[in-house]
């Protein structure tokens, strides 16, 4: 064990309620004392992944928010659309904690020799419930930090690290030899740009404005295409014939794209067709769904033979088939590259208090490239 703990920590919490409005506040809630596998984490940095605002704003129209409580314990509500609410059903009525992964440092541990040896060390951590001051998980969702790495380094370490990791072992165990990504400017698309660029795969970089593309090109990459030019399928057909991607992640999910991506895969391909084939060329095309910024349905026209396929991917349940082996290695190169390779880069720096300020809120929902946030929840609230 260690020294006395506090009895409650600082949680953010998101709320949806049955009258059709979302509440986001912070409670003090019960803080346990370890288990003897268990470790309590001091909370240093947890980032403000799209995946977490998801959760954290449901489906609430947040151009109509507003703001009530205190400067320390703000409460912010905003009304839900009906015909949203069925969606919302799951989760009505339930006080949610909100916040994938974080870092810290350990201040308490369980007896085991697992949890001891983590006492007094900087750790990333994943399992949920990270947007409080103090967190109390089992020692299997902890990442120990190289010495010398702060927690805002790690605190990205585990979603966006091997996501992009995720994308290119499936690209290896599904036989193709390419990646596609969408957003590619975003944190996890600048990783993804730099894994490829050490493994030497080649990988077409898809994003919606000029700047965008300016910002993977400095970085090195060779394949970017902007989907706002008027030249967009040309471009991707070409860059797709250059690098013979046949996989695609896409993070934007509603709208034309995923469609769009596997039409120029086709024509790609049938760049080097010898015979003619109604039903198109026999290379199989995948498209993978991981995102949601767009929320409107997806849409695609047949255009691209009867070989492809569409559907989602979701990092956790591809950890759980690769098994324990194979994410311990993916991991391990998280922890070894965490400065270099796996670096996230933040904007702003926000505390538990702030984040629920109307004004930051209206930045970091955007889900913009370059707006990305940082939750520093032991922080004063000014």
């Amino acid at each position: 064990m260690s020294s006395t703990l506090p009895a409650t920590t600082l949680e953010l919490r998101s709320l949806v309620k049955n009258t059709g409005e979302l509440e986001l506040s912070l409670q003090e809630v019960p803080l346990p004392q370890p288990a003897a596998t268990e470790v309590v984490v001091r909370v240093e940095a947890a980032p403000m992944n799209p995946s977490d605002l998801g959760l954290l704003f449901g489906a609430a129209d947040l151009r109509t928010a507003k703001a009530s409580g205190s400067p320390s314990r703000p409460v912010v509500t905003a009304p839900i659309p009906e015909a949203m609410m069925k969606a919302m059903a799951g989760r009505m009525d339930e006080s949610m904690p909100v916040g994938n992964e974080g870092a810290g440092v350990v201040v308490a541990a369980g007896a085991s020799p697992a949890a001891q040896a983590l006492m007094g060390k900087t750790v990333s951590m994943i399992g949920g419930a990270m947007y409080t001051q103090y967190r109390c998980l089992d020692v299997a969702g902890c990442m120990l930090l190289p010495e010398g790495t702060t927690a805002a380094e790690g605190a990205s370490a585990f979603v966006n690290p091997l996501t992009a990791l995720g994308m290119v072992e499936t690209m290896r165990r599904e036989g193709h030899k390419a990646l596609v990504h969408t957003a590619a400017a975003s944190n996890l698309g600048q990783m993804l740009n730099r894994i490829c660029l050490q493994d030497g795969i080649g990988l077409v970089n898809i994003v919606r404005r000029q700047e965008q593309a300016e910002i993977l090109r400095a970085l090195g990459a060779t394949h970017v295409c902007d989907a706002s030019a008027p030249g967009f399928m040309q471009d991707l057909t070409e860059a797709l014939a250059a690098t013979g991607a046949t996989l695609a992640f896409d993070a934007i999910g509603g709208g034309k794209l995923a469609g769009q991506i596997l039409t120029c895969m086709e024509a790609a391909i049938n760049r080097s067709a010898t015979t003619y084939s109604r039903y198109g060329s026999s290379t199989h095309k995948q498209v993978y769904i991981y995102g949601g910024l767009d929320r409107g349905p997806t849409e695609f026209t047949r255009g691209f033979g009867m070989a492809w396929g569409m559907g989602g991917w979701l990092l956790f349940p591809f950890l759980q088939k690769i098994g324990a082996e194979g994410a311990g290695k993916l991991k391990a190169r998280v922890a070894a590259e965490i400065k270099t390779t796996f670096a996230s880069r933040y904007t702003k720096q926000v505390s538990l208090a702030g984040a629920l300020g109307l004004a930051e809120i209206a930045v970091y929902s955007k889900h913009a490239t370059g707006e990305k946030y940082l939750l520093v929840p032991n922080a004063s609230s000014s």
